[in-house]
């Protein structure tokens, strides 16, 4: 027996929404988090100045005991620059957003080891709904009539479950689901606190890790006696046409199907140009909403993105027109300015319609 949702009336919204159009998702944080210019001191603030967490860790002394770099981890800004991270979504969402992504993409005890910060998981997750429902609920304010909403977002980590990172050793692996897991209960516990309407696993290139993920929000759900939507996205990582772990779109959705997401999709890696065929397959097969937030283009040699607000859109457009996608937006390489020309581009546009299961059969 399925559960109750957690927050009726937001889900009710938003199924609402996703049956009378094609809804936006925000686009890429870290692009728009380099064009700060933001430094070491930036990512420290005052808590974390010595390198470390001065709550965490009072007793310790900076001067024998140095802390770590903390600049590149930008998790950690929705606690010391909230004021960059909120102005982001702020952003997305007057460019016509409809959907937020918090600032939680490597808030995982797997990737905050990095750093040194895994006891900050919780907080990073709670935190960053709690931003993300606040920037949200002042755009809703201005515009009642079109409710805005929080996806609690759940990365990949770096390590994949699947597949040796030794060449020489198959065998071996860096993680374990076990492992996975317990990080990514943890971490969606802190986005269901912090008011996240949504759950997105996303930016996967390992299904086993994603569905280490999906068992670990059921588990968390379960204790709650309550659920919130899933969404899921996957990544095809080259013209293949297959995730790192080797499965085509198809196969991707058959395997994770089983969670009864709202919606199944891609992002990251290609563009929209290169995507478009393997949203096609999941439009083909998928009996939930389909999503689609591509990059902007390829990346060039320098390792950034091309693809202009007009070109993109011009793109998913066409998306929406031929009947493949529910949900758009985009992922590296986009702003506010894609993500406008984007929303202008799917206005009116009759979403993909669900097929019935004896469709989907036959």
């Amino acid at each position: 027996m399925s559960l109750p949702y957690l927050n009726p009336s937001r889900a009710d919204a938003l199924l609402s929404a996703l049956a009378r159009r094609i809804l936006v998702i925000d686009g890429a944080m870290g692009t728009m988090v380099q064009g700060y210019g933001l430094g070491e001191d930036d990512y420290r603030g005052e808590r974390f100045a010595p390198g470390f967490d001065v709550r965490h860790e009072p007793q310790r002394d900076a001067a024998t005991q140095p802390g770590h770099d903390l600049k590149g981890n930008n998790d950690l800004l929705t606690l010391t620059r909230p004021d960059v991270i909120g102005a982001i979504h702020t952003a997305y969402l007057d460019a016509g957003a409809d959907l937020v992504e918090t600032n939680t993409f490597n808030a995982t005890s797997i990737s905050q080891a990095d750093y040194h910060l895994e006891h900050l998981v919780y907080e990073l997750n709670r935190e960053g709904a709690r931003l993300a429902r606040a920037c949200c609920d002042a755009a809703e304010a201005k515009t009642p009539d079109k409710p805005r909403f929080v996806i609690g977002v759940l990365g990949p980590t770096s390590r994949t479950a699947s597949i040796s990172p030794d060449v020489n050793d198959p065998g071996f692996r860096n993680t374990s689901f076990e492992e996975l897991r317990v990080a990514y209960r943890e971490a969606a516990a802190g986005l269901i606190d912090g008011g996240a309407d949504t759950l997105m696993v996303e930016t996967i290139f390992d299904t086993l890790n994603a569905k280490a993920a999906l068992y670990a929000i059921e588990e968390e759900f379960d204790a709650r006696g309550a659920r919130l939507p899933v969404m899921i996205s996957g990544t095809i990582t080259d013209l293949s046409g297959r995730t790192l772990s080797g499965q085509t779109a198809e196969a991707f959705y058959a395997s994770v199907a089983h969670s009864r997401p709202l919606s199944v999709g891609l992002n990251c890696a290609l563009g929209a140009k290169e995507l478009r065929q393997y949203v096609d397959v999941l439009a083909q097969v998928a009996d939930c909403q389909v999503s689609a937030h591509p990059n902007a283009g390829l990346p060039n040699a320098f390792a950034e993105y091309d693809e202009t607000p007009e070109q993109m859109a011009d793109l998913i457009g066409e998306f929406a027109r031929s009947g493949l996608v529910n949900l758009v937006g985009g992922c590296c390489g986009t702003t506010p300015a894609h993500i406008k020309a984007i929303a202008e581009a799917v206005e009116g546009v009759t979403p993909r319609a669900l097929p019935t299961r004896r469709a989907l059969a036959a």
